[in-house]
């Protein structure tokens, strides 16, 4: 989950939430999670296992309760993920060691001075 951590920290987890948010999707046990992040989550986990079975009833529990605007952008997140990472894969490209975007707790301090 090396990209899905990094997402996560420059969203602002810091690294107790991270670990904890990161178990709970691993762990397809989404209950803690609200009904809409279970229906995006879902639709994530099919689109990638399984795309030739999306059908129109995925698209419209999306809209149910994204409505259509977020509901696309859903559908675009998921597939752009799902295809870098078939791109990764295929060129066996390995993930970043730490993440690239946090700053180092010493250098934000002296910058928020």
């Amino acid at each position: 989950m090396g990209h899905t951590e990094m997402l996560l920290a420059v969203a602002g987890l810091d690294d107790s939430a991270l670990i904890d948010r990161t178990r709970r999707l691993a762990s397809g046990d989404w209950s803690t999670f609200t009904p809409a992040e279970q229906v995006a989550f879902a639709f994530a986990r099919k689109s990638a296992l399984t795309p030739w079975a999306v059908d129109r009833s995925d698209i419209d529990r999306l809209v149910r309760y994204f409505g259509r605007d977020a509901a696309v952008d859903v559908i675009w997140q998921a597939s752009r993920c799902n295809y870098m990472t078939k791109v990764a894969d295929a060129f066996q490209l390995p993930l970043e060691k730490e993440n690239v975007f946090r700053r180092q707790q010493g250098k934000d301090r002296k910058e928020k001075k």
